[in-house]
């Protein structure tokens, strides 16, 4: 299958420039209230329900059937066989990233994350206590694309800090697993692996079902669906930010080779139909 972009084009100099470009950037109301308003119902019935709705929503949203949702655990032998699966350059690919995350964050604790203390002048004791999370959950989009280097960037960082478990979810959907992202998530050390996304898991991660442990913080990037339902359950859990739609700005003055710009703008552009990225340029 093959996709042609269509980019729309603005100038400047048109008279009607300020409104047309308004209008590019306008994102409705109405629209982010409604989102609010399904999110919130889904959450209070995964709260109340549990394993029972989440099979609900992963059958309604995902069209993935699951007699329960242990069905959907993925299990550390079939984490490490996508990563046997995978041809030798991904493999080497995924080792040589997950090295210079975990370089960066290992400098990073050593920096600023280190517990210290010291005692003043009329002996009290002062300093800062670092203690790391039990568990985390870790959210990895897979509707509409995958991102083995979410997985990366949000596993190694715990594991660094010292996190007890890393739970990951990552939706499936009609049950298509990325080899890749099973293979980042082999590579990074998840602990536990569910197949299930969206609201409903976000939900699961927070609040617990009876098969989902409840973590201390989620991270991870998604929909709009899940960014709604990250600042719901915030409070509950720690949450690291409420991420997306995605957006970019590139400036060119004609000196970037040009695919540099384009990858540029895919990188944004390729999370949802809600991504905005612009390009400003002679």
């Amino acid at each position: 299958m093959k996709f042609i972009a269509a980019p729309l084009r603005l100038s400047s100099a048109s008279p009607t420039f300020e409104s047309d470009f308004a209008a590019r950037l306008h994102w409705s109301a109405d629209q982010d209230a409604a989102i609010e308003k399904r999110v919130a119902d889904i959450l209070a019935d995964v709260r109340q329900r549990g394993d029972a709705a989440v099979l609900e929503y992963t059958a309604r949203f995902d069209a993935l059937q699951a007699p329960t949702l242990q069905a959907l655990e993925l299990t550390q032998a079939e984490l490490k066989a996508a990563f046997d699966a995978i041809p030798a350059a991904q493999r080497e690919a995924l080792q040589a990233a997950a090295a210079r995350v975990r370089s960066y964050h290992e400098a990073q604790k050593k920096a600023c994350g280190e517990s210290w203390s010291y005692r003043d002048a009329d002996g009290s004791l002062l300093g800062q206590k670092v203690t790391p999370l039990d568990r985390v959950g870790i959210y990895v989009p897979g509707g509409k694309a995958a991102y083995p280097s979410s997985v990366l960037m949000n596993a190694i960082p715990a594991h660094v800090a010292g996190v007890g478990e890393i739970i990951m979810v990552v939706p499936t959907p009609g049950g298509e697993k990325n080899p890749l992202v099973l293979a980042a998530a082999y590579v990074a050390g998840v602990t536990r692996a569910f197949t299930i996304g969206g609201a409903q898991a976000v939900a699961a991660l927070a609040y617990g079902t009876q098969t989902v442990p409840k973590v201390d913080k989620i991270t991870g990037p998604g929909n709009a669906y899940v960014a709604s339902a990250k600042k719901h359950v915030f409070g509950t859990v720690g949450i690291d930010m409420i991420a997306g739609p995605s957006e970019i700005l590139v400036l060119a003055d004609g000196s970037t080779p040009a695919d540099w710009v384009a990858m540029d703008l895919f990188s944004q552009a390729e999370h949802d139909e809600l991504a905005q990225s612009i390009l400003l340029c002679p």
